[in-house]
């Protein structure tokens, strides 16, 4: 009985104990202390309320004294005690907080700015958002703690009385663990892109450095730099992505299929840089999500996840205008435009000049007829623009709905005249090339584990000329348009912190028109083509543990209703982390396009842009198909980057027409495939502010055409070794890049013979070589760029930039053919040359 009575003492005792240990513990608002002080010590506090909102205390022990008591509140809060009289005390802030409660939120790992971030009072609705620099500022004082949200980094919570401080203090952010272990090179080839270790490229160019020869971040411009993608025309308007044509490449706008992706014909980006904010490339080893396409995609975002505050640029060059803006409706939507256009019929800048001569040379505009003995004269008449728009609007917390539209557009007048025989003759002719697109999206995050998204596009291409022959009373006219309209439903599912899946399905129809009208001899013909196709796809991630490894397993499965043909594509991403220093990444994927771009004469649509979108039909013009394979290694080190990656590609399908054959089988029409397998490799070294990197690209690409006498060949867009190299110096405001490129001449065609020879149907021709039996001279090419940022105000600037492409004005020869000449009889070569020495400049105003 004694044992019991003495357990309950004891128990109560502990209890006692422990709750006057927990009464004393609890931390009380330091005002609450001042008044119940008053009461014990018979004294009075003078303080400032808006000074001591934010301190909260664990009282000091009852039983001390007066003095002592503020001697601990003063080490915990550095607040200064000051006797007026013996009764009357005076609190001093000592550090001289007489601002807001401010601070820099700063990334852990880069020390680069964050903003965008959510700064929230604990249970209270008070919130604001960090800009551009990071920096936030709290009217409201209160002794709840602040928490710091970002949907890239780790939640933080902190006591206002750690930022109360006499100087805004800098707090830094982690991002999140699956975001950072995602990054295989934060800056590949310069700030702003990145290499994921899913092996696609990630472009941000409002983060974007400078690349030698670019004024600014222009999308495709900036994809040559990377290993494996060249253009051997020099244009963006053909970007081979390993071995490659242009038309193989899926570029998406918001997820709208672009079409036509260039100005000026293609030398010029048509995607305005100040819109984008995310752009993911993918060599190989594509998400199942995307279809159409057995080479590279582009996938170009202007979407933001927050609802951003206003902004606006204004910019020009040598070339065009543009003007972007963005502004808030209401506190839950804002309307983001960007418009840019050329003044090219307006002034004939140095720059415009040099494009000029680039892009019309060898075409009509500068060859109206091979009769020398005629006087010809041209007056031609050339602009571009477009026009992006976007709204976005908060539904709730849990939705975003965005609402995008897109119009591009090129457009030549062309009037020649000549005087033969003192009479004057005078013809009119023209090109139009027109893109307008539109995409609605809606967002859904349903919970912690499921986001859904709905949408639908429209996209629309249209190529138009007509030629009015000053030779004769010929009057040609010419179409090429497209209609693709979709809808795409897409789940996530989070399974657990491991797994996720992604499944959705998409529908799109194609409609293709091909129209061509001549006057003498009079020839009609109207070819429209429609496909429709059904795209069930799954996507399966798994990250271990560990990080170490994260694979996706995918498929895609097509369902072409005009053939009643079922395509199974499967798509692959193994990445490796052997430790924080090397890593290795494994790519597959097997893709299909109905599409492609053909060329029926060179000389069509003026001979500028000769290609026209075509349908396949599944005889003539077979399904394109592709298998790829790649395997890489990366190091990095001490600042330093290695990046190897070993590929093979097949794409069976292909038609001769799709290839621009300018020699014995221009006129020829099979099917057939090409191989390409090769190595490309960088080496990149940050040094400070510093940056030089070195990228090298070996491939081999072969023809495969069962139905030609040599059946097997160079590939027209090969080029065997590729070599480029940057130095890109970044400090504060103060950019500058030097960069130079060489690789080896495409495959070409030459006669066999000096003298035209009469084949059986008693018509002249040209003998020639087999099929790219010889080689182009290497192009050698030298770029260099430089921009200046004069800080106006806080959120003022001033850009000045300038750029040089081919500083040593080489001469180099991008594509080489041959014709006869019908007045002598004789064979011409005709050499197409790079773009010369041409310098550019640019001035932008942001506010």
């Amino acid at each position: 009985m004694m044992l019991k009575k003495i357990s309950c003492l004891f128990i109560c005792f502990v209890f006692a104990l422990s709750t006057h240990a927990q009464v004393r513990d609890k931390a009380i608002l330091l005002k609450s202390w001042f008044e119940m002080t008053e009461k014990q010590h018979h004294v009075n506090f003078n303080y400032i309320e808006d000074e001591i909102a934010v301190f909260k205390i664990i009282p000091p022990k009852s039983n001390l004294s007066l003095k002592e008591k503020l001697n601990y509140i003063s080490d915990k809060t550095k607040l200064e005690f000051k006797f007026v009289t013996k009764t009357y005390i005076s609190v001093i802030n000592n550090k001289k907080l007489d601002k807001p409660l401010c601070g820099y939120l700063i990334d852990s790992e880069t020390k680069l700015p964050i903003d965008n971030a959510n700064v929230k009072i604990i249970e209270s609705p008070y919130t604001v958002i960090t800009n551009e620099k990071g920096y936030f500022q709290l009217a409201q004082k209160s002794v709840n703690p602040i928490e710091f949200s970002h949907v890239n980094y780790e939640k933080r919570i902190i006591n206002q009385q750690d930022i109360y401080k006499e100087n805004c203090p800098t707090i830094e952010l982690i991002l999140l663990k699956n975001e950072l272990e995602e990054v295989v090179a934060d800056v590949y080839l310069t700030k702003g892109i990145t290499k994921k270790n899913d092996g696609t490229f990630e472009i941000k160019p409002k983060k974007f450095g400078l690349l030698p020869g670019l004024t600014e971040p222009d999308v495709l411009e900036t994809l040559k730099q990377i290993p494996g993608v060249s253009s051997t025309e020099q244009t963006i308007s053909n970007l081979n992505v390993r071995g490659g044509t242009h038309d193989q490449n899926l570029i998406l706008w918001n997820g709208v299929r672009l079409y036509q992706t260039g100005h000026f014909f293609g030398l010029i980006s048509a995607l305005n840089p100040n819109l984008a904010h995310t752009i993911k490339v993918s060599k190989n080893g594509s998400s199942p999500f995307y279809g159409e396409s057995v080479s590279s995609v582009v996938d170009i975002s202007s979407h933001a996840a927050d609802i951003e505050k206003n902004t606006a640029s204004i910019g020009v060059n040598m070339i065009n205008a543009d003007v972007y803006a963005k502004f808030k409706t209401s506190k839950t939507s804002n309307l983001e435009i960007a418009a840019g256009r050329s003044y090219t019929d307006l002034i004939d800048s140095p720059t415009y000049k040099s494009y000029y001569n680039r892009i019309f040379q060898n075409t009509i505009i500068t060859d109206a007829s091979n009769n020398q003995s005629s006087n010809y004269s041209n007056k031609e008449n050339f602009y571009f623009y477009d026009l992006t728009g976007q709204f976005h609007k908060k539904i709730g917390t849990k939705n975003d709905l965005y609402i995008d539209a897109i119009s591009i557009s090129n457009l030549l007048d062309l009037t020649q005249s000549k005087t033969e025989n003192n009479v004057f003759s005078s013809k009119y002719s023209c090109l139009e090339q027109q893109t307008l697109g539109g995409n609605l999206l809606l967002i859904s995050q349903w919970n912690s584990k499921n986001k859904i998204e709905i949408g639908g596009y429209a996209s629309f291409y249209k190529l138009t000329s007509e030629n009015e022959a000053i030779e004769s009373n010929q009057v040609f006219n010419q179409q090429n348009s497209v209609l693709d309209l979709g809808v795409r439903l897409r789940n996530s599912y989070k399974m657990n912190k491991k797994v996720k899946l992604d499944y959705g399905y998409q529908y799109n129809e194609i409609g293709v028109r091909n129209f061509d009208e001549v006057t003498t001899p009079t020839f009609s013909r109207n070819i429209k083509d429609i496909l429709r196709n059904h795209a069930l796809i799954g996507e399966l991630e798994y990250i271990s543990e560990n990080n170490k490894i994260k694979t996706h397993l995918g498929f895609r499965g097509n369902y072409i209703e005009e053939f009643g043909k079922l395509l199974f594509e499967p798509r692959f991403q193994l990445s490796y982390s052997f430790n924080p220093i090397f890593q290795v990444e494994v790519l597959a994927e097997g893709k299909s396009q109905t599409t492609s771009q053909i060329i029926d004469l060179q000389r069509d649509f003026l001979g500028i842009e000769k290609r026209r979108w075509t349908l396949s039909n599944n005889d003539n013009i077979p399904i394109e198909r592709n298998k790829q394979i790649s395997i890489g290694f990366t190091f990095k080190k001490h600042n330093w980057l290695i990046n190897l990656d070993n590929f093979y590609k097949s794409v069976t399908g292909i038609t001769s027409m799709s290839q621009g054959f300018q020699n014995q089988l221009e006129f020829v029409k099979v099917d057939g495939d090409y191989t390409v397998y090769g190595s490309e490799i960088l080496i990149q070294k940050q040094v400070k502010n510093f940056t030089t990197w070195l990228t090298y690209c070996l491939s081999e690409n072969d023809y495969s055409f069962d139905r030609l006498a040599i059946t097997n060949f160079d590939n027209n867009f090969e080029i065997k070794h590729n070599i480029g190299g940057a130095l890109i110096y970044d400090f504060k405001n103060f950019k500058t890049a030097l960069g130079a490129k060489w690789f080896t001449g495409k495959p070409t065609t030459n006669p066999a013979s000096n003298t035209l020879y009469i084949n059986p149907s008693g018509v002249q021709e040209i003998a020639y070589n087999s099929p790219n039996s010889s080689f182009l001279s290497d192009y050698f090419e030298v770029n260099l760029s430089g921009s200046y940022t004069f800080k106006l105000a806080e959120k003022t600037k001033l850009i000045f930039g300038f750029s040089i492409q081919n500083v040593l004005n080489t001469k180099n020869v991008v594509n080489q053919y041959y014709r006869i000449n019908q007045t002598t009889n004789t064979i011409e070569k005709i050499n197409t040359k790079s773009l010369e020495r041409t310098p550019n400049a640019f001035v932008r105003f942001t506010f």
